[in-house]
């Protein structure tokens, strides 16, 4: 595989042995440098990935590494190989294990595919800048849901460590995780305490089959599991749950900016109609598109109904993440926009009230299972509907929802 620029290894003593599965994979070219230079090389060779032979003593110049490049754009991989403590929030681990070379090369290869999107959206969007689109600003993990699963002694202290950094949905078993991932937008996988290696070896091979889930960041705190799954994310991380929750947050904060890319691009592609960071559309367009149903309802006749998502407003991360699962889970026939208080309303066409109530509820469950930072906390969105009379217009249909929620928050 070629790519856009080379890899440069940085080591302290001769090349090390991981560089081979590279060459076996045909990934070139491969530059060697010493830490002393490595800041240098990665100015003047612009590469299109890093990849560190770490060591104990390397903690420091680490960090000013990571730093350096965490403000190169495209978004350029580095990858520490074996790291000893808790790494930056942009350094990917990898644990290298033996009879499975392969792996490196999967995991540089899926970082490579994160800066080839970031690349072509960067360019979509100084093509076209009328779009009114562009990438967020803040730290991806900010807008991360991991899926932890365990039962074991260790399970509060990592819900905590994990709760602390991104939202966590914690299931108790590997049936309740599978209907999770179904249903939510998940950015990664903590397995934990409490299974046998069968039950494991099971979940992750129909992780591995499943395309939507192949590139999903899992991370496993057991080291007696070989990782020889088809998922190129996959890593063993054991230790105390604060390294834990440490090293995994790269892995899952590459897959958030993957998806918000994703996201970004289909953007683009309607025309700056979307919302990037949710899916739905923009204000500008709901209004125009509910106007345009209302108006072909009441020459055609058929039903029209609203629903509004209420959140708590000291909760910005539960409104973001409702607007998704909202985005995610919604009738392709029914569209919806954030409102400017942050609530959600969804129109669903050719709907009559008792079939909208009924979808509202099921939108409105999916949302009570995510926690975010405090454990006790949970999103559970105050819902309310109306349905179009034939004496309403879209100002009226909108302002007798308003008046329903105003009376179910008293």
């Amino acid at each position: 595989m070629s790519q856009q620029g080379p890899i440069i290894v940085v080591s302290t003593a001769e090349r090390p042995s991981f560089v081979n599965a590279l060459d076996e994979a045909k990934m070139f070219p491969v530059i060697d440098a010493a830490w002393a230079d490595a800041a240098h090389a990665i100015e003047q060779l612009r590469p299109a990935a890093v990849l560190l032979a770490m060591s104990e003593s390397d903690e420091r110049r680490l960090e000013v590494l990571a730093k350096q490049i965490g403000a190169r754009q495209p978004y350029l991989p580095l990858i520490a190989i074996d790291p000893k403590t808790s790494l930056p929030p942009n350094v990917l681990p990898f644990s290298q294990t033996k009879g499975h070379s392969d792996r490196l090369a999967a995991r540089l290869r899926a970082a490579l595919r994160v800066r080839a999107l970031h690349a072509t959206v960067m360019r979509r969007l100084d093509g076209d800048p009328d779009t009114h689109t562009t990438l967020p600003d803040t730290d991806p993990v900010r807008d991360a849901t991991v899926l932890l699963i365990g039962r074991g002694s260790a399970y509060p202290a990592l819900s905590v460590s994990l709760g602390e950094r991104m939202g966590v949905v914690g299931a108790l078993s590997i049936e309740a995780a599978a209907k999770h991932l179904n249903l939510l937008e998940i950015d990664g996988i903590v397995l934990g305490e409490g299974f046998s290696a069968r039950v494991v070896d099971a979940f992750l091979t129909v992780l591995s089959e499943d395309a939507r889930f192949r590139n999903l960041p899992v991370v496993v705190t057991s080291e007696r599991l070989t990782p020889a799954y088809d998922l190129p994310n996959l890593e063993i991380i054991s230790g105390e749950p604060e390294r834990i929750a440490a090293n995994a947050l790269p892995l899952i904060r590459q897959h958030v900016f993957e998806v918000h890319l994703g996201r970004t691009l289909r953007a683009i592609d309607a025309g700056g109609l979307l919302d990037s960071r949710t899916g739905l559309l923009t204000s500008a367009a709901f209004n125009r598109d509910f106007a345009t149903s209302v108006y072909q309802t009441l020459s055609r006749g058929g039903g029209l109904s609203v629903a509004r998502f209420a959140f708590d407003p000291a909760r910005e991360r539960a409104q973001l993440d409702g607007a998704r699962i909202i985005s995610r889970l919604m009738r392709q026939m029914d569209f919806g926009a954030v409102q400017d208080d942050g609530s959600v309303i969804v129109a669903f066409s050719e709907t009559d009230l008792r079939t909208a109530h009924m979808i509202a509820r099921r939108l409105a469950s999916v949302m009570r299972h995510t926690s975010y930072g405090n454990r006790d906390a949970r999103s559970e969105p105050v819902v309310t509907l109306a349905t179009m009379l034939p004496s309403d217009s879209a100002k009226s249909l909108l302002a007798r929802l308003y008046e329903e929620s105003r009376r179910a928050a008293s």
